[in-house]
């Protein structure tokens, strides 16, 4: 039996501005209050484990132990088959810079070790996420989010953020930088988690 959220005030375990702005939405028709990390002036956790489910954990019980609050975590990436599922749970570190996160330098990369390996076409992906609901207690609940597609070249479109311009959901021609953004919360990954999520803690 999953925990039921009472509470009226969430904070999201997050300094990332386009998963706060989506969580938010998603979260915004049950009425919840939600702050994130960086409005309260929170560090970011080291993540050091290998899966979405440990650096899940990681953020989310450390966001709620700071704040007394409960706190909801997301970690979320690429994997491409090709690539023996890389960049994985490092999506984020492949696009680090000294001058901050350059999202086109690791989609470049990403394209640019699909052809030296002359993958075939075509080139499946899948985008994963975990989030994971943490109370100050310690307990804690997990949900997994899954959406499959391929990876194209070139870039298209600005709408998403993170892989999105290169990323092809199955059944679909356009890439979710492509797509209205309430087409893509509706079949995101992310909201294959929330629909989790809600069934399990908040309807």
């Amino acid at each position: 039996m999953t925990r039921r959220f009472t509470e009226g005030k969430l904070v999201i375990a997050s300094h990332n501005a386009g998963k706060i702005r989506e969580i938010g939405a998603l979260l915004a028709p049950y009425g919840v209050q939600v702050v994130s990390a960086g409005d309260l002036g929170f560090d970011e956790p080291e993540e050091t484990e290998d899966t979405f489910v440990g650096n899940a954990r990681i953020k989310a019980h450390f966001a709620a132990k700071a704040s007394g609050l409960p706190a909801l975590s997301d970690d979320s990436g690429i994997t491409v088959d090709a690539l023996d599922g890389a960049p994985g749970v490092y999506t984020a570190d492949w696009a680090e810079t000294p001058d901050g996160r350059d999202f086109p330098m690791a989609m470049t990369k990403v394209w640019a070790l699909l052809e030296d390996k002359n993958a075939p076409t075509p080139r499946t992906a899948a985008f994963n996420c975990i989030l994971c609901l943490a109370w100050p207690d310690g307990h804690d609940e997990v949900f997994e989010g899954k959406v499959s597609g391929h990876v194209s070249w070139p870039m298209r479109g600005d709408q998403g953020f993170g892989f999105d311009p290169i990323f092809v959901p199955d059944g679909h021609t356009e890439t979710f930088g492509e797509m209205d953004p309430a087409q893509k919360h509706a079949m995101s990954h992310r909201a294959d988690a929330f629909a989790k999520l809600v069934a399990g803690c908040f309807a």
